[in-house]
């Protein structure tokens, strides 16, 4: 389901295995370091993609639960020179579309590091 109105139609589906996920929210409070959170958000997922043993990575923009958010400018901004930066560390990077409600199926296995959270 849409929910920017300024975003493309979008109704691609795709599998991709064998991957790490970066569930991503980025906080109105985030805006003025974009620079720090970006190379902090690549190391952590670079970082979990080593123990994970994988270089697929899943970029997804996760801000509708909470009270603080950027604007969806920076937050784009943010996923697409994070994208841009890992494929030049040859990371296989994909992004879900941005600006949707979306359906995942995801499957974690059940090891200590399959499932993280870290606050910047």
């Amino acid at each position: 389901m849409k929910s920017l109105d300024s975003v493309p139609e979008n109704d691609e589906q795709k599998i991709i295995e064998n991957a790490i996920v970066g569930f991503i929210h980025v906080e109105e409070k985030d805006e003025v370091n974009l620079s720090y959170i970006e190379t902090k958000l690549i190391k952590n997922l670079k970082w979990a993609a080593r123990k994970n043993n994988t270089e697929r990575i899943v970029l997804h923009s996760f801000t509708h639960l909470s009270e603080s958010k950027a604007g969806p400018e920076i937050t784009k901004q943010l996923l697409d020179n994070s994208e841009q930066r890992l494929k030049k560390a040859d990371y296989e990077v994909y992004q879900t579309p941005f600006g949707y409600f979306l359906d995942l199926d995801v499957d974690a296995p059940g090891t200590p590091l399959a499932r993280l959270f870290k606050d910047m």
